[in-house]
Protein backbone atom coordinates (compact mmCIF):
# COMPACT_ATOMS: atom_id res chain seq x y z
CA UNK A 1 0.00 0.00 0.00
CA UNK A 2 2.61 2.41 1.17
CA UNK A 3 4.81 1.45 -2.20
CA UNK A 4 1.40 2.10 -4.28
CA UNK A 5 1.33 5.42 -2.82
CA UNK A 6 4.48 6.83 -3.14
CA UNK A 7 4.65 5.72 -7.25
CA UNK A 8 1.10 8.12 -7.37
CA UNK A 9 2.78 10.62 -5.33
CA UNK A 10 5.90 10.66 -8.12
CA UNK A 11 3.55 10.80 -11.25
CA UNK A 12 1.38 13.37 -10.31
CA UNK A 13 5.00 15.61 -9.77
CA UNK A 14 6.08 14.88 -12.86
CA UNK A 15 3.11 15.77 -14.10
CA UNK A 16 3.25 18.97 -12.53
CA UNK A 17 6.69 19.60 -12.83
CA UNK A 18 6.21 21.47 -16.54
CA UNK A 19 3.87 24.02 -15.67
CA UNK A 20 5.88 24.82 -12.38
CA UNK A 21 9.23 25.18 -14.85
CA UNK A 22 7.17 27.40 -17.34
CA UNK A 23 5.67 29.72 -14.52
CA UNK A 24 9.18 30.15 -12.59
CA UNK A 25 10.19 31.19 -16.42
CA UNK A 26 8.59 33.73 -16.81
CA UNK A 27 8.41 35.24 -13.28
CA UNK A 28 9.35 38.61 -12.10
CA UNK A 29 12.49 37.64 -10.04
CA UNK A 30 13.17 40.05 -7.17
CA UNK A 31 16.66 42.18 -6.99
CA UNK A 32 19.98 40.07 -6.69
CA UNK A 33 21.16 41.37 -2.94
CA UNK A 34 24.66 41.11 -1.09
CA UNK A 35 25.22 41.78 2.11
CA UNK A 36 27.79 45.18 2.70
CA UNK A 37 29.79 42.82 4.67
CA UNK A 38 30.22 40.25 1.83
CA UNK A 39 31.48 42.92 -0.96
CA UNK A 40 34.81 41.88 -2.15
CA UNK A 41 37.23 43.60 -3.46
CA UNK A 42 37.04 42.76 -6.92
CA UNK A 43 33.29 44.12 -6.65
CA UNK A 44 34.22 47.43 -5.66
CA UNK A 45 36.64 47.79 -8.45
CA UNK A 46 33.70 46.96 -11.29
CA UNK A 47 31.61 49.91 -9.87
CA UNK A 48 31.07 51.62 -6.76
CA UNK A 49 27.82 52.21 -5.15
CA UNK A 50 25.94 55.33 -6.70
CA UNK A 51 24.81 58.19 -4.25
CA UNK A 52 21.04 57.55 -3.57
CA UNK A 53 21.55 53.71 -4.01
CA UNK A 54 18.63 52.17 -1.94
CA UNK A 55 19.42 49.97 0.78
CA UNK A 56 16.77 47.61 2.47
CA UNK A 57 16.26 47.00 5.85
CA UNK A 58 18.83 44.46 6.35
CA UNK A 59 21.49 46.35 5.52
CA UNK A 60 21.86 44.80 1.73
CA UNK A 61 23.00 47.04 -1.06
CA UNK A 62 20.27 46.78 -4.30
CA UNK A 63 22.41 46.37 -7.47
CA UNK A 64 20.52 48.05 -10.21
CA UNK A 65 21.40 50.66 -12.99
CA UNK A 66 23.12 53.93 -11.49
CA UNK A 67 22.18 57.24 -12.73
CA UNK A 68 23.59 58.98 -16.14
CA UNK A 69 26.30 61.11 -14.54
CA UNK A 70 26.89 64.49 -15.88
CA UNK A 71 30.46 64.63 -18.48
CA UNK A 72 33.09 67.10 -16.52
CA UNK A 73 35.21 68.68 -18.65
CA UNK A 74 38.58 67.29 -19.20
CA UNK A 75 41.76 68.82 -17.65
CA UNK A 76 43.75 71.05 -20.58
CA UNK A 77 46.50 69.52 -20.32
CA UNK A 78 44.97 66.00 -20.98
CA UNK A 79 43.04 67.52 -23.95
CA UNK A 80 46.21 68.92 -25.01
CA UNK A 81 47.79 65.37 -25.08
CA UNK A 82 44.87 63.62 -26.94
CA UNK A 83 45.49 66.44 -29.88
CA UNK A 84 49.10 66.40 -29.84
CA UNK A 85 48.05 62.04 -30.26
CA UNK A 86 45.69 62.40 -32.84
CA UNK A 87 46.70 65.24 -35.46
CA UNK A 88 43.07 65.48 -36.82
CA UNK A 89 42.02 66.92 -33.37
CA UNK A 90 44.58 70.05 -34.16
CA UNK A 91 42.33 72.52 -35.88
CA UNK A 92 40.77 72.85 -31.86
CA UNK A 93 42.00 76.06 -30.45
CA UNK A 94 42.31 76.52 -27.02
CA UNK A 95 43.47 80.07 -27.17
CA UNK A 96 40.59 83.09 -26.52
CA UNK A 97 40.17 84.72 -29.59
CA UNK A 98 41.44 88.08 -30.01
CA UNK A 99 39.02 91.19 -29.29
CA UNK A 100 38.09 92.83 -32.88
CA UNK A 101 39.71 96.30 -32.84
CA UNK A 102 37.40 97.73 -35.41
CA UNK A 103 40.54 98.50 -37.71
CA UNK A 104 41.86 95.48 -40.07
CA UNK A 105 43.78 97.69 -42.15
CA UNK A 106 47.25 99.02 -40.42
CA UNK A 107 47.31 102.68 -40.42
CA UNK A 108 49.63 103.79 -42.47
CA UNK A 109 52.36 106.33 -41.15
CA UNK A 110 51.65 109.98 -42.48
CA UNK A 111 53.29 113.30 -41.80
CA UNK A 112 52.43 116.57 -40.48
CA UNK A 113 49.97 118.22 -42.94
CA UNK A 114 51.89 121.64 -42.21
CA UNK A 115 54.74 120.20 -43.97
CA UNK A 116 52.90 120.44 -47.30
CA UNK A 117 53.31 122.63 -49.99
CA UNK A 118 51.92 125.86 -49.84
CA UNK A 119 52.24 129.55 -51.13
CA UNK A 120 53.35 132.35 -48.11
CA UNK A 121 54.45 135.57 -48.30
CA UNK A 122 57.52 136.52 -48.50
CA UNK A 123 59.60 139.60 -47.31
CA UNK A 124 63.20 138.35 -47.39
CA UNK A 125 65.89 140.31 -49.42
CA UNK A 126 66.78 137.44 -51.84
CA UNK A 127 65.38 137.21 -55.20
CA UNK A 128 63.06 135.03 -57.17
CA UNK A 129 64.71 132.03 -58.25
CA UNK A 130 66.83 131.70 -54.90
CA UNK A 131 66.31 128.22 -52.55
CA UNK A 132 66.34 129.06 -49.23
CA UNK A 133 66.39 126.28 -46.36
CA UNK A 134 65.22 126.85 -43.17
CA UNK A 135 66.71 123.98 -40.78
CA UNK A 136 65.30 125.19 -37.68
CA UNK A 137 61.47 125.23 -39.13
CA UNK A 138 62.13 122.07 -41.80
CA UNK A 139 61.23 124.59 -44.43
CA UNK A 140 62.55 124.99 -47.61
CA UNK A 141 61.68 128.26 -49.96
CA UNK A 142 61.89 128.89 -53.77
CA UNK A 143 61.04 132.26 -53.77
CA UNK A 144 58.96 133.72 -56.33
CA UNK A 145 58.45 137.10 -57.44
CA UNK A 146 55.73 139.48 -56.19
CA UNK A 147 56.89 139.50 -52.42
CA UNK A 148 55.47 134.98 -52.17
CA UNK A 149 57.47 131.91 -52.03
CA UNK A 150 56.56 128.55 -52.77
CA UNK A 151 56.87 126.70 -49.46
CA UNK A 152 57.40 122.98 -48.99
CA UNK A 153 58.39 120.56 -45.81
CA UNK A 154 62.08 118.96 -45.79
CA UNK A 155 63.67 116.58 -43.49
CA UNK A 156 67.22 117.81 -42.24
CA UNK A 157 70.39 116.43 -40.93
CA UNK A 158 70.41 115.23 -37.62
CA UNK A 159 72.34 116.13 -34.44
CA UNK A 160 75.35 116.34 -35.57
CA UNK A 161 75.22 116.31 -39.47
CA UNK A 162 73.20 119.63 -39.23
CA UNK A 163 75.36 122.58 -41.75
CA UNK A 164 74.67 125.94 -43.27
CA UNK A 165 76.31 127.73 -46.23
CA UNK A 166 75.37 128.95 -49.60
CA UNK A 167 75.79 126.37 -52.86
CA UNK A 168 73.97 125.75 -56.17
CA UNK A 169 72.46 123.50 -58.09
CA UNK A 170 75.27 121.87 -60.19
CA UNK A 171 73.52 118.87 -61.51
CA UNK A 172 70.51 117.60 -61.68
CA UNK A 173 68.79 113.89 -62.26
CA UNK A 174 66.09 111.81 -62.04
CA UNK A 175 65.25 108.22 -60.19
CA UNK A 176 69.22 108.93 -59.34
CA UNK A 177 71.67 106.26 -58.76
CA UNK A 178 73.00 106.45 -54.78
CA UNK A 179 76.48 105.96 -54.03
CA UNK A 180 77.18 105.99 -50.35
CA UNK A 181 80.28 108.23 -49.36
CA UNK A 182 82.81 105.41 -47.68
CA UNK A 183 82.57 107.50 -44.33
CA UNK A 184 79.29 106.54 -44.30
CA UNK A 185 79.41 102.87 -45.18
CA UNK A 186 82.20 102.47 -42.26
CA UNK A 187 79.86 104.19 -40.07
CA UNK A 188 76.66 101.66 -40.73
CA UNK A 189 79.15 99.38 -40.63
CA UNK A 190 80.11 99.89 -37.07
CA UNK A 191 76.25 99.59 -36.25
CA UNK A 192 75.92 95.88 -37.89
CA UNK A 193 74.24 97.83 -41.11
CA UNK A 194 75.91 96.86 -44.32
CA UNK A 195 74.93 99.16 -47.14
CA UNK A 196 75.80 98.32 -50.68
CA UNK A 197 79.07 100.89 -52.65
CA UNK A 198 76.21 101.24 -55.31
CA UNK A 199 72.26 101.48 -55.83
CA UNK A 200 70.32 101.59 -58.92
CA UNK A 201 67.68 104.49 -59.28
CA UNK A 202 64.00 103.07 -58.28
CA UNK A 203 61.11 103.63 -55.78
CA UNK A 204 63.67 101.99 -53.03
CA UNK A 205 66.92 104.07 -53.52
CA UNK A 206 66.84 106.54 -50.48
CA UNK A 207 67.55 109.32 -53.17
CA UNK A 208 63.60 109.02 -54.31
CA UNK A 209 62.53 110.42 -58.23
CA UNK A 210 64.51 113.47 -57.97
CA UNK A 211 67.86 114.41 -57.08
CA UNK A 212 69.75 118.21 -57.40
CA UNK A 213 73.19 118.21 -56.12
CA UNK A 214 75.03 120.97 -54.49
CA UNK A 215 78.01 122.41 -55.95
CA UNK A 216 81.05 119.81 -55.45
CA UNK A 217 79.54 118.58 -51.56
CA UNK A 218 78.37 115.51 -50.68
CA UNK A 219 74.88 116.71 -50.27
CA UNK A 220 71.84 116.73 -52.29
CA UNK A 221 67.93 118.00 -52.14
CA UNK A 222 66.55 114.71 -52.73
CA UNK A 223 63.01 113.19 -52.70
CA UNK A 224 62.58 109.81 -50.14
CA UNK A 225 60.60 106.66 -49.83
CA UNK A 226 60.07 107.50 -46.44
CA UNK A 227 57.77 110.48 -46.41
CA UNK A 228 56.89 110.08 -42.29
CA UNK A 229 59.94 111.57 -41.93
CA UNK A 230 59.58 115.05 -43.44
CA UNK A 231 59.91 117.95 -41.10
CA UNK A 232 61.91 115.41 -38.81
CA UNK A 233 66.08 115.66 -38.46
CA UNK A 234 66.96 112.28 -40.28
CA UNK A 235 69.24 112.31 -42.79
CA UNK A 236 73.14 112.33 -42.69
CA UNK A 237 73.01 115.94 -43.64
CA UNK A 238 71.25 116.44 -47.38
CA UNK A 239 67.79 117.86 -47.47
CA UNK A 240 65.03 115.13 -48.09
CA UNK A 241 61.57 116.30 -49.78
CA UNK A 242 58.47 114.33 -50.84
CA UNK A 243 58.99 112.47 -54.25
CA UNK A 244 56.00 114.71 -55.26
CA UNK A 245 57.12 118.03 -53.76
CA UNK A 246 60.93 117.04 -55.17
CA UNK A 247 59.70 116.41 -58.85
CA UNK A 248 57.56 120.16 -58.78
CA UNK A 249 60.79 121.71 -57.63
CA UNK A 250 62.68 120.22 -60.26
CA UNK A 251 60.74 121.14 -62.87
CA UNK A 252 60.70 125.14 -61.73
CA UNK A 253 64.44 125.28 -60.95
CA UNK A 254 67.41 124.92 -63.18
CA UNK A 255 71.50 124.69 -62.82
CA UNK A 256 72.68 127.20 -61.46
CA UNK A 257 70.37 128.38 -58.90
CA UNK A 258 71.31 129.86 -55.89
CA UNK A 259 70.52 127.37 -52.59
CA UNK A 260 70.53 129.37 -48.96
CA UNK A 261 70.93 126.98 -45.92
CA UNK A 262 70.36 128.42 -42.69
Amino acid sequence: MRTALLLLTSCLALVAAPDAIASERYATRPPVVMSPDLTAPWVMQLRQRPVGTPVNQRGYVVFSEPPARAIKPRDRRAVRRSVDANPSLREVSFQRPEEPTGDPQPKKRGMDPRFLPQTVSYEGPEQPGTIVIDTAQRFLYLVEPGGTAQRYGVGVGKEGFGWSGTNTITRKAEWPDWYPPAQMIERERRKGRIIPAHMEGGVANPLGARALYLGSTLYRIHGTNAPWTIGQSVSSGCIRMRNEDVTDLYERVNVGTKVIVR
